[in-house]
Order: structure tokens, then C-alpha cells, then sequence
């Protein structure tokens, strides 16, 4: 028994170093060529939760979502949060539709702010980019109409069973714009939180702490033992408070802290309203 115990220490010791080195690889990109990219969401966060993952699908897991999927092409330089602030108050309509066009490009942006900070948030906005290109495609798609917000594209996906609402059958719609939206859905969340706590933070506040924090309440629930292993080591080597917020080119320390206060309610606004959609239509646990 002490034998196999210490075999799965060994295991452990191994994995963690395998997160350290892989968290320093290439970040992706906006730009580029499009390379294959694969999914790093547990279907079934219960699974990843009770460490029923074993140690080289685990390690697999990791090299895929820190591997890079699209070659850089020049510095990420155009963020700017003021951007993504027309883009958030662009998405709603007056009817309070959100509107699939402006959330993809709003996403765009904040790509480029993740990026812009180095490999730290590569595993996450390398997912993030494969999920941009499927809505992509799908709003260039024959049925692109069904397409235009996202009540619309829930109402059309749901009413012709082009969703796996089933968990206990096989996946038949991986790329749904159900599915797809939500994994967007999930890590808007996490992000919100973070540059909530960027805003309302104390100068000296550690970032690492903060951003740990948003993602254990968020994101960490669908990630496997030895992705949330990485994205802790990563996370130690986030930039101070007020790179961050120099990184939104919007001025000051002071200017990015003021208009944080102004983005984050309409940033927030959206994600209610799509959690609202979801919820109603049973649709917040797709596998």
C-alpha cells in the first residue's frame, strides 16, 4: 500500500512539473494560420471534481489546451477598452436581444487584452478563439438568418434538436451554437469577476490572487485535475495590478479604473440575460 502511495505521489510531482513547463509556451492568436484546435472542457465537471481523470489523459489535456493553435502575426497591440465598451453596449437591442455580431466581436477584444499580457491566458483564449471561429462560420453559414442573436440561434437550435441536451447519449452537435456560446458563456464569467476585482482592488493587490480566485469560482469546475494544476502556476507569474490596467490603453491607472466601472454593468448585463436564456431552456450543463 505505501509502495502504490508513493507511486501516486511520483505522479502527482511529475504532472505539476509538466504544468511549469508547459505554462511558459506560445500564446495564441487572433491572427494567423488556423491550425486544428481541440476542446479543454471536461464533459462532465464531476469527473474532473473527483479525480476520475487519469494522469495521461490529464497530461494530454494540458499539452493541447497550452499548445498554440494559431501562429503569431505581429504584437497584439490594438486593445482598447473603450472598444470593447461600444462592443458590450452594441450587443443588446432594446428589446434585450444580444446580438451574435457585436458578442463576437466584443470577444475579439478581449482576446486581444488577454493576449497582450503574454502565455499566462493561453489556455484560455486559445479555446476561446476556436469558439469564435465555429460562431464565425456559423453566421456565414446557409442558415445564418437563425443566426443573428442569440434568442434567435436557442430557439432554432432547440426546436430542431440540433443540441445534445442529452448527457447519457452520444455527442451527435459538438460545434452547436448552443455549446459553443456556453464555453463563451463560462469564461465571460471568469473575466468579469477578474476585472471586477482588478477595478475594486487596493494598489498593492496581488493578481494572481484575484485572478485565482474569479477562476476557482468559475472556470475550474470544468477542468480537469492537471489543467487546473497549470493554470495555478501560471497564474503566479501575472503582471502587477498596474500593468493591467495600462494594458487597456485608456490612460491612467486611475482612467482604466474609471472605465471599468462603466464596462463591467453592461459586460454584466449580458451575461445575465444569456444566464436567464440558458437557464430557461435547460441548457447550462451541456456536455
Amino acid at each position: 500500500m505505501c509502495d502504490a502511495l508513493g507511486r501516486k505521489e511520483t505522479e502527482k510531482q511529475e504532472a505539476v512539473a509538466a504544468a511549469n513547463s508547459a505554462g511558459t509556451d506560445q500564446i495564441t492568436s487572433l491572427k494567423g494560420k488556423e491550425q486544428p484546435c481541440q476542446d479543454l472542457w471536461v464533459q462532465d465537471p464531476s469527473r474532473a471534481q473527483q479525480g476520475q481523470i487519469g494522469l495521461w489523459e490529464s497530461l494530454q489535456l494540458l499539452r493541447k489546451a497550452l499548445s498554440p493553435c494559431w501562429k503569431m502575426d505581429g504584437p497584439e497591440t490594438d486593445f482598447n477598452l473603450k472598444v470593447v465598451l461600444v462592443s458590450f453596449k452594441q450587443c443588446l437591442t432594446e428589446e434585450g436581444e444580444v446580438l451574435l455580431d457585436h458578442y463576437i466581436a466584443s470577444w475579439k477584444g478581449l482576446v486581444r487584452f488577454l493576449n497582450s499580457l503574454g502565455a499566462v491566458f493561453s489556455f484560455i483564449s486559445k479555446d476561446v478563439v476556436s469558439k469564435l471561429q465555429i460562431m464565425e462560420h456559423l453566421r456565414k453559414s446557409p442558415q445564418y438568418e437563425h443566426y443573428t442573436s442569440l434568442q434567435s440561434m436557442v430557439a432554432y437550435e432547440v426546436g430542431n434538436k440540433l443540441v445534445d441536451i442529452d448527457r447519457s447519449s452520444r455527442s451527435r452537435y459538438p460545434n452547436s451554437g448552443c455549446r459553443t456560446v456556453l464555453r463563451l458563456h463560462r469564461a465571460l464569467h471568469w473575466l468579469r469577476l477578474f476585472l471586477e476585482g482588478l477595478r475594486t482592488s487596493p494598489e498593492d493587490a496581488r493578481t494572481s490572487t484575484l485572478c485565482s480566485d474569479a477562476y476557482n469560482a468559475t472556470l475550474a469546475a470544468y477542468h480537469s485535475w492537471i489543467i487546473r494544476q497549470a493554470v495555478t502556476v501560471a497564474f503566479c507569474a501575472l503582471p502587477t495590478r498596474k500593468v493591467f490596467l495600462e494594458a487597456m490603453n485608456v490612460g491612467s491607472s486611475e482612467q482604466a479604473v474609471e472605465m471599468l466601472g462603466e464596462a463591467l454593468p453592461f459586460i454584466e448585463h449580458v451575461y445575465d440575460i444569456s444566464q436567464k436564456l440558458y437557464a430557461e431552456h435547460s441548457l447550462l450543463d451541456l456536455p
